[in-house]
């Protein structure tokens, strides 16, 4: 479509017509056309070119609000096409650097210069526009009127409506209910249209860009987050998304501490002595409106409390104060509320390994911690920290883990540092740092987390046959093992927690032991426990299983043992009909090979000779 470039001389033969000059603000939330619409008269507007390249720029930038501006550039182009306004564009495109400074008023300058060379009317939404207009004598119009448009998201809500999913080409999709206790239910039968869902993202976006009480979150490339009032909104679109979709949560319900009927001792923990707080529990659990809770439970007693949210999402009442990333950064918020040195931070959202350090700075700073993040089981919530935090300093950064499910305090651990001899081990030199993590309510010991060879490890403290110790001593020394030799097939046995024994083919023993007895030192030594390596044979059954057929073939220098594939890589026992000689792993062909010189070749030469059947058997 061919668009005039018109003149200063052109513009003047029509003085007689109003000359209307808009700026960004009223052309890419609606106002100019919906202000069109309802004059009587014929207007000329003038759209000043700065405002067509903030508002490509913003479209390029992949930003909802560039491509709301667009559609209504055509809509303008429309109005005009019916003969009811003249369209015109006029004025010198901005610079980049001025389309950059977009936010500290260059392009509103511009619009301004040219509603005043062309003795128009300023048409804006902006109030601090409209202010510097009047102070330098150019006539304005200030538009406040709202587009109404066919359907809000307000409208998919109920008063048991969490959320509402929204996706073109699919029926509208409600959770209703309440944390932990919630089903998915379609609103409507007709799937929604991809119009419906840009009209329906439009007035999210217009209505943030009034509302003093609302905000645009984040608008990058295919995905905007906006906070509505109390709607926490995601928009998606290509090439982000496949399709554009729009996801809206809302608290249903703000509920107080005493709602959730917690003891006097957790009450009392939270009163005086829990400083560094985890809040944790699966998504939709109601670990939200938990801490909206406690934040306003620690407000009513007088201490100060601040909020880091990411977005801003959290209901909480007027004195405490919302923060977000400053200039994008949690990290710059986070030095920010080290000067301020509040009694409480809640830190909503702990995902990356920054969020986690933030929590531990300023927790070490003295600042009391109330950290959200997700997690299936409690324990979850420590082993976050692990590996990001020096081990010794995590019960200092979090004293007590509350985890949510199904929007009640499902159960309570806090941690504790000790030197100690860990669970299931006797000897005192095996003593090291323990953090013991118990039940807050029963006091019973559920986890013990310490150094084992050059691992965290976590550990499970049960009524069990084996002590944990022994199991993760067991398991750690086949890991060493395979890591040496990863060929070689064993078994493990931790007898006590200062000895175990490695059972193997007596061909693979001389390589577990090592030359003179180095590497099994080395295992020894890394794990600080006694090993004894010894064969197959050393515990064999009394009693025989199945029998397995076996073919013998007699070469020059060794005996040849052949046994069906299906039994490659798995321990079998051989015997001379009821006398069992000795224990091996069969190859991936099935394949076992001694030697005529070893003992055990020897032993089987002799059985041989003397017309023994050869099987073998589990």
């Amino acid at each position: 479509m061919h668009i005039k470039r018109i003149k200063r001389c052109e513009i003047r033969k029509v003085s007689e017509m109003k000359v209307l000059v808009p700026d960004t603000s009223v052309i890419v939330d609606g106002r100019l056309t919906q202000y069109l619409e309802r004059l009587k008269e014929k207007v000329k507007v003038v759209v000043p070119e700065a405002v067509v390249a903030e508002i490509e720029h913003q479209a390029n930038a992949g930003k909802a609000i560039g491509h709301t501006g667009l559609e209504e550039l055509k809509k303008l182009r429309e109005i005009a096409n019916e003969g009811k306004i003249l369209l015109e564009f006029y004025g010198e495109r901005p610079d980049l650097w001025q389309i950059r400074r977009a936010k500290s008023g260059e392009i509103d300058n511009m619009v301004r210069e040219v509603a005043r060379e062309l003795n128009g009317v300023l048409v804006t939404g902006d109030q601090i526009q409209r202010d510097i207009a009047i102070a330098k004598g150019i006539d304005v119009i200030y538009l406040e009127a709202k587009r109404e448009p066919r359907m809000r998201l307000e409208d998919f809500f109920d008063e048991e409506t969490m959320s509402v999913h929204l996706k073109a080409g699919i029926k509208p999709l409600a959770k209703k209910g309440r944390p932990g206790n919630w089903k998915l239910v379609p609103i409507r039968d007709e799937p929604l249209s991809e119009d419906e869902l840009e009209e329906i993202a439009d007035d999210i976006v217009e209505r943030a860009r009034r509302d003093p009480e609302s905000f645009i979150e984040l608008d990058e490339p295919g995905a905007t987050v906006v906070q509505l009032r109390n709607y926490r909104i995601v928009i998606a679109r290509p090439p982000f998304s496949d399709r554009i979709e729009i996801t809206a949560v809302r608290p249903i319900k703000k509920l107080s501490i005493e709602d959730y009927q917690l003891s006097e001792k957790l009450l009392e923990r939270l009163r005086e002595r829990a400083e560094g707080i985890l809040v944790a529990g699966p998504p939709g659990a109601g670990k939200t409106t938990f801490v909206q809770a406690l934040a306003e439970w620690y407000a009513s007693m007088g201490k100060i409390v601040k909020t880091m949210e990411k977005p801003r999402d959290l209901n909480v009442s007027e004195e405490i104060t919302q923060y977000t990333a400053l200039g994008g950064s949690m990290e710059k918020t986070g030095d920010v509320l080290l000067l301020v040195r509040p009694d409480y931070t809640i830190f909503d959202e702990m995902r990356k390994t920054s969020d986690f350090l933030i929590y531990a700075d300023l927790r070490l700073a003295g600042v009391g911690m109330v950290g959200v993040v997700h997690a299936t089981k409690p324990i979850d919530a420590i082993q976050r920290f692990i590996g990001r935090v020096e081990l010794g300093m995590i019960p200092q950064i979090v004293d007590t883990v509350i985890f949510i499910k199904d929007g009640r305090v499902a159960k309570v651990l806090t941690l504790e540092y000790k030197v100690k001899v860990p669970t299931g081990m006797k000897e005192e030199d095996l003593a090291r740092p323990v953090i013991e993590v118990r039940d807050f309510e029963t006091g019973q010991l559920e986890y013990e987390i310490y150094t084992f060879g050059e691992e965290v490890s976590v550990v499970p403290i049960k009524k069990e046959e084996k002590a944990p110790a022994l199991k993760l001593a067991e398991k750690k020394l086949k890991q060493e093992i395979q890591r040496f030799l990863p060929d070689v097939y064993t078994e493990v046995e931790v007898v006590s927690p200062h000895k175990a024994v490695i059972y193997a083919d007596e061909f693979d023993i001389p390589l577990i032991i090592g030359k003179k007895g180095k590497r099994i030192q080395e295992l020894e030594n890394r794990l600080g426990i006694s090993i004894d390596v010894k064969s197959f044979s050393e515990k064999a059954p009394e009693k025989p299983g199945e029998k397995i057929p076996v073919e013998v073939e007699e070469k020059k220098k060794s005996i040849v043992l052949r046994v069906s594939p299906d039994y490659a890589r798995r321990p079998l026992r051989f015997y001379a009909d009821n006398e069992y000689i000795f224990t091996a792993t069969p190859s991936k062909k099935g394949v076992v090979k001694v030697g005529k010189n070893s003992p055990v070749g020897k032993l089987l030469k002799r059985y041989l000779d003397e017309g023994h059947q050869i099987w073998a058997s589990y």
